[in-house]
């Protein structure tokens, strides 16, 4: 019974660790591409606003909103 306690508890944290840090490399990626293509880059509390000509990312906790104009 331990076993299966044991393994469910790391099983769990494994899962939790590599979604965390998928998150991150997502938004990494994101800002490094707009600071690539010059955006003007603006900080709020919790918030991320990127703007070029042609495309507009908001970046906040728990998401990454990207407008692209035609």
């Amino acid at each position: 019974m331990k076993k299966i306690i044991f393994t469910i508890l790391a099983l769990t944290f494994i899962t939790t660790s590599f979604t965390s840090c998928r998150e991150e490399s997502e938004k990494e990626k994101v800002i490094q591409e707009m600071k690539d293509e010059g955006a003007e880059i603006k900080v709020k509390d919790d918030k991320i606003k990127m703007e070029t000509e042609d495309k507009k990312v908001k970046i906040t906790d728990d998401e990454i909103k990207i407008k692209e104009e035609d």
